[in-house]
């Protein structure tokens, strides 16, 4: 009973926080606080950046010698300032030492779970797709991979992180302050797109989906 009530109070805790943290995540990508956002932008953009000079080794050693020059030096200013002043703060990252950071059993559970689901999915629908259940689905699919044959011959796969990620701060700023000239496009290019596959289905024989 009481492993089933902590069980219980864990899932609430999680929920909680990846709540609030989707709720963080939406304030940072519509830049409500430009400071915070500015700065999460700035140094992903410095270590993608990084990643296209040096390799993943190197930028993660330069990372971690900068966060311990920082923590070493920062301890160390804290204890001889403590030591002057005689007196007695403890450890300056007392409170950060001391905050949980494990993940319990059924939270382990959970996610192994959801990782379960998002993969058996997945490969049901590339089944799908590759053994043509669909051959419109299909079609599209293989026209997809043929234009990212493209894109693939054009810019490598940092340059391609590099423009989500400047797409992904700027996107929903640009779609918030202009929703509705955006839809009613968006509105046109699938009427046309859904008039160009109905054409197809039409010529093409076997390619119309059964009606439900």
């Amino acid at each position: 009973m009481q492993a089933s009530t902590t069980a219980a109070a864990d899932s609430t805790k999680m929920e909680g926080f990846w709540s609030s943290w989707k709720c963080q995540a939406m304030e940072l990508l519509y830049w409500r606080d430009l400071k915070q956002t500015g700065l999460l932008f700035g140094s992903v953009l410095l270590l993608l950046f990084s990643l296209t000079q040096f390799s993943v080794v190197s930028v993660v050693a330069y990372l971690a010698l900068a966060a311990l020059s920082a923590t070493i030096s920062f301890r160390v200013y804290k204890s001889v300032l403590q030591a002057v002043q005689k007196t007695d703060e403890g450890h300056p990252f007392k409170s950060y030492l001391e905050v949980e950071i494990s993940l319990s059993h059924d939270q382990m559970q959970r996610y192994a779970e959801n990782v379960q689901r998002y993969i058996n999915s997945t490969l049901r629908e590339l089944r799908r797709l590759f053994l043509v259940q669909d051959l419109v689905d299909s079609l599209k699919f293989a026209v997809l991979m043929w234009l990212l044959t493209y894109v693939g011959a054009l810019f490598n796969g940092l340059t391609l992180l590099i423009m989500a990620v400047v797409s992904m701060f700027s996107m929903p700023v640009v779609y918030e302050k202009y929703q509705a000239q955006i839809d009613q496009y968006l509105g046109l290019v699938k009427t046309h797109v859904n008039s160009v596959v109905g054409k197809i289905q039409e010529k093409i024989p076997g390619a119309k989906r059964k009606a439900e």
